[in-house]
């Protein structure tokens, strides 16, 4: 496994990567914890082990920055000290670390810790699982295509701005931002329970139809809940649940399936809102052509206020590049797509 080292210190961190090379290990190293970070968005790294006292960001530092970006795969952390009182390790361990190693480290102590890390990555087949169940329940809209995909990220891209301000900070759990990006793309779940004849229909639908398609909400969440009841303390089950139930809210209260306004629709769902609206536009379908990115912005900005919460609003806005980027890297074949509205003119 590829492991990032991370010290300040150049003897240590000699000592540190000959240790890891020598039990195996493909090793990357970094002078501290910035350092630590332009190579941890550049690397898929999921095992980092790094001091605590560095100038700068320090370890401590470097796992709550870890933990507040939600990469799609868990970094395990562990962290090297000459702390060791039990204050150190709980203040360490809340601020994300999974290790808490006093300094000088044993190498065969280290080794057995890599190994405890290692299996416990093994085991993170949650993403796979719930990922694979939404795109079950999307496999019957031949539509979609990289619909899923293109949602988690941009909601990853707004949870993340979000989750960095103050305003919304507060009350946020370390890992909202994984959360958001793990269960979005069961935001239709509901869409299974759904008749044919509405779901897969060929155009607009009737009044009575469009009822019928709302009910998802309430039957993804239902579905939902009913896990979490079986499973109280997964956590993200209940994200899973309000994204379901609530995406379809407005802020100003003219959504469904309850007219939920304002902040009392879940922040998670106020963010899968506005991903969900943006890639529709950006999408083709049987009844319209898709929009270009301009056009969809416009449409956006129109509705800051009334669909959506304007803090969202102005996420999109200020991270618009990287929803261009993510809109491009998993673009439809373009045999399948039409021309942008504003591009036919």
């Amino acid at each position: 496994m590829k492991i990032l080292a991370v010290d300040d210190d150049d003897i240590s961190l000699e000592i540190l990567t000959q240790a890891l090379t020598e039990s195996g290990h493909e090793v990357l190293t970094a002078s501290d914890g910035a350092d630590a970070t332009g190579i941890i968005e550049k690397e898929e790294v999921r095992f980092i082990i790094s001091d605590w006292m560095m100038p700068g960001m320090d370890g401590l530092e470097l796992c709550k920055w870890i933990r507040s970006q939600g990469f799609p795969w868990y970094v395990y952390v562990i962290l090297l000290t000459a702390r060791n009182q039990t204050d150190d390790v709980i203040v360490a361990l809340s601020a994300g670390a999974d290790e808490f190693l006093p300094k000088p480290f044993n190498p065969a102590e280290l080794e057995v810790r890599i190994r405890t890390g290692e299996r416990i990555l093994s085991l993170e087949t949650r993403h796979v699982a719930i990922f694979a169940l939404a795109k079950l329940a999307e496999s019957r809209d031949p539509e979609t295509g990289k619909h899923l995909e293109r949602i988690r990220e941009y909601s990853r891209v707004i949870a993340r701005y979000v989750a960095s301000h103050d305003d919304f900070r507060k009350g946020l759990a370390p890992d909202f931002v994984e959360t958001v990006y793990l269960t979005s793309p069961l935001h239709d779940i509901g869409k299974v329970g759904i008749p044919d004849f509405i779901l897969l229909k060929p155009g607009r639908l009737a009044d009575a139809e469009f009822d019928v398609m709302k009910t998802h909400t309430v039957v993804g969440s239902r579905t939902l809940e009913a896990a979490s009841r079986q499973y109280p303390g997964v956590q993200y089950l209940r994200i899973a649940k309000d994204i379901a139930h609530s995406h379809h809210e407005r802020f100003n209260g003219t959504g469904y399936p309850d007219g939920y306004a304002g902040e009392d629709i879940p922040l998670c769902s106020r963010i899968v809102a506005l991903a969900d609206v943006y890639d529709a536009l950006m999408s083709k379908r049987v009844y319209k052509a898709a929009y270009s990115h301009d056009i969809a912005r416009s449409i956006i900005l129109e509705e800051k206020g009334r669909h959506f919460d304007p803090r969202v609003v102005d996420a999109f806005i200020e991270k618009e590049s990287v929803f261009m980027e993510i809109g491009d890297r998993f673009a439809e074949k373009a045999a399948n797509t039409l021309l942008a509205v504003g591009a036919q003119a």
